[in-house]
């Protein structure tokens, strides 16, 4: 068989096979969508490259079952960009947004903040 063939066929297999699994992760998404977090007030950084992959919330109520992935409703999202890559580089300027849902990989908890890891920039 050619090899450009094997190639096409294995691209459409695997187009075919990411399609199924797709389908199948979206089976559960009404019961979900009552599983959201959600957090009344959280900051995410801008960096020159896009927003960061790390949102730390306020005032957060989070579900009690594990997901894969969480979907967080925040109330309000305040966007400091900064004018550097660097933590001490300062902010230039500052956006906010109201009623943003996030979807996040996971989360650790610090007394009255939770900090949001492997967050979709969007």
């Amino acid at each position: 068989m050619n090899l450009t063939l094997k190639r096409l066929l294995g691209a459409a297999a695997a187009v075919a096979t990411g399609a199924t699994a797709l389908l199948g992760t979206g089976a559960g998404i009404a019961d979900a969508r009552s599983e959201r977090a959600h957090c009344d007030r959280a900051e995410r950084p801008i960096w020159s490259e896009g927003p960061s992959r790390n949102v730390t919330g306020f005032g957060c109520s989070i579900p009690d079952q594990e997901h894969r992935w969480y979907k967080v409703d925040i109330d309000t999202l305040v966007q400091p960009h900064n004018k550097t890559d660097y933590v001490d580089g300062g902010v230039e300027r500052t956006g906010t947004l109201h009623d943003r849902t996030i979807r996040c990989l996971g989360y650790t908890r610090d007394r009255n903040k939770v900090n949001w890891f492997g967050c979709v920039p969007r």
